[in-house]
């Protein structure tokens, strides 16, 4: 609700801008009359613009919060599994009994794909990234599904946001399957969200009596829950961008994958271990991080562009990652390299005040390599996971009234000028 104004002066004129508060964080300046002035606001990056209203997820930055409709993230992946977590996305409370049992139903109804995906995947190279894959498979799934594409309908919008969030991880291991050159493996449904995803990545056809790991599955389902949703970063103002043109959701997810793929974004966790490999031996790290603070190199998985304190996801991911190795009794050279980062960042006075501390990305890609993960899936599971806030988003977006994006420039080029006959230029 608008209760106050605030007043800008140009060139004499003031104008009059509703602020807008929400109930949590700032308010907000609704900007939009100013345009009557002849004038645009500039912001690069939208560091401090708000372009949407949304009830869905809040992070306070400075206080290391984290809120899925209110629900604070470390009590969800404490408590809750994955898909009850979906369901608080899409429909705003945690399930009751009834409501968590007939949604993991239509689930795992969904969890298969269409057979004739199986020749889509051979037009893919085997040495494929597992994400070029995901991109193409997800943006054709309306080919394959294209009953229940219209989003102007509520009911359609929800079967093919159950779809979407039954199908991913089948898809994902396809992806991952593909590259291996080993044959797919169906979903059961006798098997959770998590443990059907890690079976049919590592299972085969051959392994009659395969069974994974219970530490292994529960550290899974974490992952997925602490990757959920994260507001408004670059692939859910993505997928919200490309919805506002009225694209069917299967093309908004592959935009947001295409998002996510970024180094800069989700690629982030993948190149914690890359970093980790060029770092080589614990040896190097004190040398790692004097290069570091000269910026000469980056420190990847320490620190984040929202959090201010600390990261809240990495407190559960740490203790996600002790029990995972504990479990596995895993001894990896690179472990303890990261190890050593970590102590030195959370010690060193250099690190601490610029609160480079460990972040989610840092912890994930230890649990994944851990757990037998490629680096190439480790953005794969995170677009599987992420899709939850994805397809939150659009439906949220899609529920109300909304206005094609249509952001604004600082147009800095030439001015008008006349065209001249190729002869005749110089």
């Amino acid at each position: 609700m608008a209760n106050e104004t605030a007043y800008l002066k140009v060139d004499g004129q003031e104008y009059e801008l509703p602020i807008i508060k929400g109930t949590l964080g700032p308010s907000v300046v609704d900007v939009s009359a100013f345009q009557t002035a002849g004038y645009w606001t500039y912001d690069p990056g939208f560091k401090v613009t708000a372009p949407v209203e949304s009830e869905i997820t809040y992070i306070d930055g400075d206080k290391g919060e984290l809120l899925h409709r209110g629900y604070p993230i470390d009590q969800l992946a404490e408590n809750a599994e994955y898909l009850e977590v979906c369901y608080a996305l899409l429909h705003g409370d945690l399930p009751n009994a009834e409501q968590k049992e007939d949604f993991y139903k239509k689930v795992r109804e969904h969890t298969g794909v269409h057979d004739q995906l199986r020749k889509f995947f051979e037009g893919f190279r085997r040495d494929a990234h597992p994400m070029a894959i995901m991109v193409g498979v997800v943006g054709a799934l309306s080919a394959f599904y294209h009953d229940n594409l219209d989003v102007t309908d509520e009911k359609q919008r929800e079967i093919t946001a159950i779809r979407l969030i039954s199908k991913m991880p089948t898809i994902a291991a396809m992806s991952y399957k593909y590259t291996k050159g080993e044959p797919f493996m169906y979903p059961r449904n006798d098997f959770s969200y998590a443990e059907n995803f890690l079976y049919m990545m590592f299972a085969t056809p051959a392994d009659t009596d395969y069974k994974v790991d219970p530490v292994l599955v529960r550290a899974m389902d974490k992952i997925f829950t602490l990757h959920a949703d994260h507001e408004q970063n670059a692939s859910t103002s993505t997928v919200r961008l490309t919805a506002s043109t009225g694209a069917n959701p299967y093309a908004c997810i592959a935009a947001g994958i295409v998002a996510l793929w970024g180094p800069s974004h989700g690629g982030a966790n993948e190149a914690v271990l890359q970093m980790l490999d060029e770092i080589g031996t614990v040896e190097n790290v004190d040398e790692f991080m004097e290069k570091v603070k000269r910026k000469e190199v980056k420190l990847m998985g320490f620190g984040h562009r929202v959090y201010k304190n600390f990261d809240p996801r990495a407190k559960v991911m740490k203790e996600t990652c002790d029990e995972v190795l504990g479990a596995l009794g895993i001894n990896d050279p690179k472990l303890e390299l990261a190890m050593k980062l970590e102590k030195i960042a959370l010690e060193d006075e250099y690190f601490v005040k610029r609160n480079l501390y460990p972040n989610v990305d840092f912890y994930s890609g230890i649990i994944l390599k851990a757990i037998g993960i490629p680096t190439s899936m480790f953005t794969v599971i995170f677009a599987l996971a992420r899709t939850s806030g994805w397809i939150s988003h659009l439906l949220e977006m899609h529920s109300a009234p909304f206005k094609i994006g249509r952001p604004r420039q600082l147009y800095t080029g030439e001015t008008k000028r006349d065209f001249v006959k190729v002869e005749d230029r110089k």
